[in-house]
């Protein structure tokens, strides 16, 4: 796993340490002496996990790892001299995901790295295979797993087909499906000259969405083409 990790410290030679057993197990060390730096760092960089000292010389590690929690959520461990229970809580409370005291067993920092990363990397498979079970826009929500459909918060009922219909839709947002790209994809069947069977489903998913047939918002018609939803 080559690992992004930010050592935030401002010991030189415990920022050192960190780093070659780090770099020892395959990881990418960055390495800054203050939060200042850090902070910077961090908004022009993709991370995998930072370890943050709590004691810096400008804002302390708490506040550091309280800035990075407002718009990142990988893997934060605190180092800090004080085998104090407060400062344990705090950092918890403060979005940090793990904590170790000075001085510490390098292989057991390293060990503790691999279990956040571990865990972060599991999280963020689920999200994004959540993710890609669920589309979100403009007020409708659809979400594949569950088969449930949502326009501006009331919910849709879809047959099987429309469901699919429209989700192929939404999954191709911005280009045009054609009719026959439709039936294929949708029924699994070879389409015919003059089949309608398509044309009369999207007028139902129209209706049901409340969409006006001249100037619909969601599914449009590209005559001659196919449809489309933006």
């Amino acid at each position: 796993m080559n690992a992004r990790i930010l050592v935030v410290d401002d010991e030189p030679e415990i920022a050192d340490l960190v780093e070659v057993y780090l770099k020892s197990e395959g990881f990418t060390v960055f390495k800054c002496g203050t939060g200042t730096q850090a902070l910077s760092f961090v908004s022009e960089q993709e991370l995998d996990l930072a370890i943050l000292d709590v004691m810096l010389p400008d804002i302390s590690g708490f506040t550091l790892c309280g800035e990075i929690r407002k718009g990142h959520r990988f893997p934060v461990l605190m180092l800090t001299a004080k085998a104090d229970d407060m400062d344990k809580i705090t950092g918890l409370t403060i979005g940090a995901d793990d904590y170790i005291t000075k001085p510490f067993n390098p292989l057991e920092l390293v060990a503790r790295v691999k279990a956040q990363l571990r865990r972060y990397t599991r999280y963020n498979e689920l999200e994004r295979t959540e993710n890609r079970d669920i589309i979100d826009f403009n007020g409708l929500v659809i979400n594949r797993s569950t088969h449930q459909c949502w326009l501006y918060d009331r919910e849709l009922s879809l047959t099987p087909i429309e469901f699919d219909i429209l989700w192929m839709l939404c999954e191709n947002r911005g280009q045009v499906i054609s009719a026959e790209r439709l039936f294929e994809g949708v029924w699994g069947e070879k389409y015919l000259d003059r089949n309608n069977t398509v044309m009369v489903h999207i007028r139902r998913l129209r209706e049901k969405m409340g969409e006006p047939s001249r100037n619909p918002r969601f599914i449009k018609t590209v005559w001659g083409v196919g449809y489309k939803i933006d």
